[in-house]
């Protein structure tokens, strides 16, 4: 077995690595900002939302019964967006970038009352509506 446990049954004997705690953390955005081969555009930190989303949740709409298409949600570029997605979560999202196949952008942790950057394929979001 692993030479650091000293017993494999018991769970308090395993190291905290530092990638456990980094885990409880919004990630930060890439280096040099924007997913690589973005192409064009301003990108990066200065593209952050301008403060914390609205308070509010809304309703969500009808289900769509088919993907999310990248020109539908290119209209909500630099805008606060609710997302719904297709394994039950939902949340705040500010996109900057859409690709043909993704989006990524700021989503909103509330639990650290911070944004952290992120980004989906477009085929995991269920529904979205834009403010």
């Amino acid at each position: 077995m692993y030479p650091y446990i000293t017993n494999p049954y018991d769970f308090y004997s395993y190291p905290v690595y530092p990638y456990d705690r980094q885990m409880l953390q919004p990630p930060p955005p890439p280096p040099g900002g924007g997913f690589p081969g973005g192409g064009g555009g301003q990108q990066g930190p200065s593209q952050q939302p301008p403060g914390p989303p609205p308070s509010f949740t809304p309703q969500q709409q009808q289900a769509t019964a088919f993907a999310v298409d990248p020109g539908g949600i290119r209209r909500c570029l630099f805008r606060n967006t609710y997302v719904w997605l297709i394994n039950g979560q939902q949340f705040w999202f500010y996109p900057t970038f859409v690709g043909r196949n993704s989006v990524a952008g700021f989503r909103w942790f509330p639990q650290f009352r911070q944004w952290g950057y992120f980004g989906i394929d477009l085929r995991q979001i269920s529904s979205f509506t834009c403010f």
